[in-house]
């Protein structure tokens, strides 16, 4: 069964993607931490970043590296934050996140009712930042 993030990259459920490629898609996480919180994930379904392939984690860094340069300008933030967590869903996946400052990494402190433009706005500065 296929999950909840390949539901997305598939288009089977919306989701507002910043990244495809043939191996990794990115897209904004409808719980952030903070505006413009990006998921990166492979497409190929691996619970944990430890059993991903050597060649596919890299290519998810180097996707999470310019992510995470798109997001630094997008919001002008001092820092990106890069957390690999993995227990919401059971789908390998990097959370890269403007950062402002420590609390910034505090999962408890997720939003999970931003509004629908709020996310259209930061699809958007992302698109743009990444210059699409």
């Amino acid at each position: 069964m296929p999950t909840l993030f390949t539901k997305i990259i598939n288009g089977d459920l919306p989701g507002r993607i910043v990244w495809s490629d043939e191996r990794v898609a990115a897209f904004l996480t409808i719980a952030p931490l903070t505006a413009g919180h990006t998921l990166v994930v492979p497409r190929e379904e691996i619970d944990e970043w430890t059993d991903l392939p050597a060649d596919l984690l890299g290519h998810v860094m180097t996707v999470s590296h310019t992510i995470g340069a798109a997001l630094k300008k997008a919001y002008s933030a001092p820092r990106v934050g890069l957390v690999v967590a993995g227990f919401e869903v059971p789908h390998a996946h990097v959370h890269v996140f403007p950062a402002w400052e420590m609390a910034d990494f505090d999962f408890a402190r997720v939003d999970p009712d931003v509004p629908a433009e709020r996310l259209d706005d930061d699809l958007k500065k992302i698109e743009a930042a990444l210059g699409r």
